[in-house]
């Protein structure tokens, strides 16, 4: 599938007033997915109007200022991106050894995990040539865009029956090639926490890196898990896990773009730092691939991180675990659909074995609602944050709906081909 053709138009010739710009904007806006009313199911995660107000403001603040320039220029900056990581490593059970960076998104931080992991190993375990990551086939497509940029291979082995990682055939896919193994908590598609802790015998038994990709729910499992789930360990209370990346701007509720990749000790943290000094200006280093970075995405979530608090975040979690349910327990009701897993946290994912997922997923495209959909199993998918929660009874009913529909036209017979795209 190739990606969207550019629009191509000419450099503007004159200069327009600012209210003309709006004007034109806000049309434009007009045929977006409307995500304030809940109508997307990713992309844009919401708390409370405080919240985004917050985070909105403090972003604001630092609207011109780069964290690039963090330890030279603006000191405000690299004190609240230390406090901002600081917290992430307490909330992952950190050693006083670990470290963190704070990245622009999921993908980054994988890329640089893959690196960290290629460049350790080269350090430490004279493992020049290794080649291979071996991931689950649900881990997410960030894994594979660090090994086309690196030349390594990305394994992907197939999850278990219960669609999780299948520890067994992740240990029978490694070799002396191998230098990361990786588990999700949770994964994208199916919303499931891959066992960690087995994860973590392996990695410790192989000598391997362990990455865990919480990029979904880093800032909201520990809260979860605080207030009763049954979870398993995910983070650096297993001893095989050496890196962890979490994405603030998810349930973190920080603006974009936000992330974070821990790291169990400085050694590993300094194997995705860049260091260059052979050029005129001398000395470049940065510990993230990007260079410039919006001051303003730290200063949002270091506020945000800073007015919720703990207190805030777990009521915000309760809320959010309670709305998953509901929404899942109301699909579950709807005759003909099925959820393919029972979500850990607030991803959910169902189809039908009898009706053409795709094609009820289209009549809610037809109401205005974007549909989130899987190929394997053939299914739709919701990543549910608080922007759902008033939408739940009108979402379900408009489901129900569409099921009804579906089931009484002719059968397609080609739901299970269709592909779906995310850009």
């Amino acid at each position: 599938m190739k990606v969207a053709a550019m629009v191509k138009t000419a450099f503007p010739t004159n200069g327009r007033s600012w209210p003309e710009l709006a004007q034109e904007m806000e049309a434009m806006k007009a045929g977006d997915v409307d995500w304030r009313g809940g109508r997307s199911p990713l992309y844009v995660f919401g708390a409370t109007d405080e919240v985004a107000n917050v985070a909105r403001d403090a972003f604001n603040m630092y609207f011109t200022e780069n964290a690039l320039g963090a330890n030279r220029a603006f000191g405000s900056l690299r004190r609240m991106e230390d406090e901002v990581l600081a917290a992430t490593l307490e909330l992952f059970s950190a050693p006083p050894e670990a470290s963190a960076i704070f990245t622009t998104g999921g993908s980054e931080s994988l890329i640089l995990a893959v690196q960290a992991a290629r460049d350790f190993n080269r350090r430490n375990h004279d493992r020049a040539s290794a080649r291979n990551v071996v991931v689950p086939y649900t881990a997410h497509p960030g894994f594979d865009k660090g090994g086309r940029l690196m030349d390594i291979e990305i394994r992907r082995v197939a999850a278990g029956a219960d669609g999780r990682a299948d520890v067994a055939a992740m240990a029978d896919a490694c070799d002396a090639g191998t230098i990361m193994i990786a588990g999700s908590a949770p994964c994208f598609p199916h919303g499931l926490i891959d066992p960690i802790p087995a994860l973590s015998d392996l990695a410790v038994s192989r000598n391997l890196w362990l990455h865990v990709d919480a990029c979904v729910g880093g800032f909201i499992a520990p809260f979860a898990r605080a207030l009763g789930r049954d979870l398993p360990a995910f983070d650096f209370a297993c001893p095989g896990v050496r890196s962890i990346s979490a994405d603030l701007h998810k349930f973190g509720y920080c603006p974009k773009p936000a992330s974070t990749l821990s790291f169990r000790d400085e050694a590993a943290r300094d194997a995705a730092t860049f260091d260059f000094d052979n050029w005129p200006n001398g000395r470049f280093a940065t510990a993230t691939l990007a260079g410039t970075r919006p001051g303003g995405a730290v200063a949002g979530a270091w506020a945000v991180m800073n007015f919720l608090g703990r207190d805030g975040y777990l009521e915000l979690t309760r809320r959010a675990l309670a709305m998953a349910d509901a929404y899942a327990a109301g699909i579950s009701e709807i005759p003909g659909l099925k959820l393919w897993a029972q979500p850990d946290l607030t991803i959910l994912n169902w189809g039908s074995p009898s009706l053409d997922i795709f094609a009820i997923s289209q009549k809610m495209h037809d109401r205005g609602w974007l549909p989130g959909l899987t190929r394997n199993p053939a299914g739709m998918h919701l990543m549910a944050s608080l922007l759902h929660e008033p939408v739940r009874e009108a979402y379900l009913s408009d489901l129900a709906a569409c099921v009804d529909i579906v089931r009484k036209q002719p059968a397609s017979g080609d739901g299970q081909n269709r592909g779906v795209s995310y850009n």
